[in-house]
């Protein structure tokens, strides 16, 4: 990968740095020091991070890595003085503000890898998990006119930060970070530039009278607008409870109007100029319409993504999850896409064991080799890295319902449809719907799957639980209007499809089957 900023061309192939056409002698700590700065030129660069990148976690004096930076400036022609490209901010650090401009390495001359199904791909460049977009959460105004009551609202401000580090997709500034404009009047934009982020979140609380009410905005700091905003109005009873609530509400709703941000931000960098973070945003929007042509257009961006950089666990995983979720619908083999999806899981667990996403494809990749307890155990570790990843709370239900543990099934379809009531919620409701059919509750298993289905009209796994509960119930009318449906959805349905190819254990497959084949299917 070569970047291109102010006449200069960094070459991380080739360890190279031009002026235009004329090399420029470095030597390799500047290399490596330059090269670090201009990857995470989205945020400041602290001290620790350089001692860690740089120097290994090694303490160095302050005056070494100054003349470190320095160097860096000289060979770039920049100054301490003028400060064009590599900006101090003072008391925090340094950042590379230049405009940079990403353009791939010669092909011939870069290393070559393979991607999950076995495709060619260069070049190979490993990029920092600190170019996730950055994230600052403020605290919290305190509107009540009472000093003592500042730990609520700084409590509600750190779980927001404490919450949304959990989703890995973006870097989170600390709280010493944030909390420093606390009492200070000082626009997004310089917080923006100042802490190295894309996003700040702002809220207040005011007490009285027994009641709490917080607002919360989430704002855009490149276009200074807001992207978000809500008002909660609660009872005040349990003040951690009620922290605990909104903070789940508020994260819960952040989450997808950041990956919508950054989607329409994508969307308007030209092809040629997408880096890695910037494909998997656009695969995420295609990923979430659950349609087959949008699964194979989030799968050739995912692939885009990893050809890009090969050790980006989310890439890896979102790949991995879209293709035991294509076998799943039968959009794809079973049998070509487990393989796909094991490889691409365990390299992205491997290049990120703390991010839930990972554990989530290793968790499907598991399912589908017929590894439950391995499957069971993944999801869990997801859930124990966030506690509020609905998709993974979503699929963990189906792993239990599937095994016959239909009670905590539908609990945790019910818990994801409560931390996303108006993104996903209709998806989830397949979840409960197949609970509520191993339960025996065929009622129920409609009532949930027409509601699918009237949201998502090409979701098989609606069509396929309403027609085998149809099936169970004898009601004959709806049993062929649903099965009309379901071989709409999916064409190759039959039997023995759903027989050998879903991961139900035998006692709910037998009886999922015979519903379906009371229905009419062959």
């Amino acid at each position: 990968m070569r970047f291109i900023f102010a006449d200069h061309t960094l070459d991380i192939s080739l360890r190279e740095l031009r002026r235009g056409a004329t090399p420029v002698p470095v030597e390799p700590q500047v290399f490596d020091l330059l090269t670090y700065l201009v990857k995470n030129r989205d945020r400041v660069v602290t001290k620790n991070d350089l001692l860690g990148a740089i120097w290994g976690g090694r303490i160095v004096a302050d005056s070494t890595l100054a003349s470190r930076i320095n160097a860096v400036r000289k060979a770039v022609g920049d100054s301490g003085e003028e400060q064009k490209l590599i900006r101090t901010i003072a008391r925090r650090g340094v950042r590379f503000v230049g405009d940079v401009e990403l353009r791939p390495a010669d092909a011939k001359r870069a290393r070559e890898g393979t991607t999950p199904n076995g495709k060619a791909y260069s070049p190979r460049v490993a990029f920092s998990q600190s170019e996730r977009r950055g994230i600052a959460v403020l605290p919290f105004v305190n509107m009540s006119g009472e000093a003592d009551q500042d730990y609520f609202s700084d409590g509600i401000s750190e779980d927001i930060i404490f919450a949304l580090s959990k989703l890995r997709w973006f870097f989170v500034i600390a709280r010493n970070s944030s909390f420093t404009y606390k009492g200070k009047s000082v626009h997004i934009k310089q917080i923006g530039e100042e802490l190295g982020v894309g996003y700040v979140v702002e809220g207040s609380v005011r007490k009285e009278a027994g009641r709490v009410r917080i607002t919360v905005q989430l704002n855009d700091v490149t276009t200074g607008s807001h992207l978000w905003a809500e008002r909660y109005d609660r009872e005040l009873a349990d003040v951690f409870a009620l922290q605990d609530e909104i903070t789940e509400a508020i994260v819960a709703a952040i989450e997808p109007q950041l990956y919508r941000a950054e989607h329409r931000r994508a969307r308007r960098k030209p092809p040629e100029n997408l880096d890695a973070w910037d494909l998997v945003m656009r695969a995420l929007v295609h990923f979430w319409r659950v349609t087959r042509d949008d699964h194979r257009q989030a799968q050739e961006l995912l692939e885009q993504a990893i050809a890009i950089d090969p050790n980006y666990a989310q890439a890896l995983a979102v790949l991995a999850v879209s293709h035991t979720f294509g076998a799943h619908m039968g959009w794809e083999s079973a049998a070509t896409a487990t393989p796909i999806a094991e490889r691409a899981g365990l390299a992205a667990v491997q290049c990120d064991g703390e991010d839930p996403w990972a554990h989530l494809a290793l968790a499907c990749a598991h399912a589908w080799r017929g590894r439950i307890e391995d499957s069971v155990a993944a999801y869990e570790t997801a859930l124990r890295l966030n506690p509020n990843f609905s998709l993974a709370l979503g699929c963990y239900g189906t792993m239990l319902s599937y095994t016959g543990r239909w009670r905590e099934g539908a609990d945790a379809a019910h818990r994801a449809m409560r931390l996303s009531p108006r993104e996903f919620s209709a998806i989830y409701n397949g979840v409960a719907a197949f609970a509520a059919f191993a339960e025996g509750d065929y009622t129920e298993a409609i009532r949930l799957s027409r509601e699918l289905v009237r949201q998502y009209g090409d979701f098989v796994v609606g069509h396929r639980v309403l027609t085998a509960a149809a099936g169970m119930i004898g009601d004959t009318e709806l049993a062929a209007q649903a099965l009309q449906g379901l071989r709409r959805a999916q064409p190759n349905v039959s039997l023995a499809w759903v027989a050998t190819q879903l991961p139900i254990r035998n006692e709910e497959r037998v009886r999922y089957v015979e519903g379906l084949r009371r229905a009419g299917l062959t």
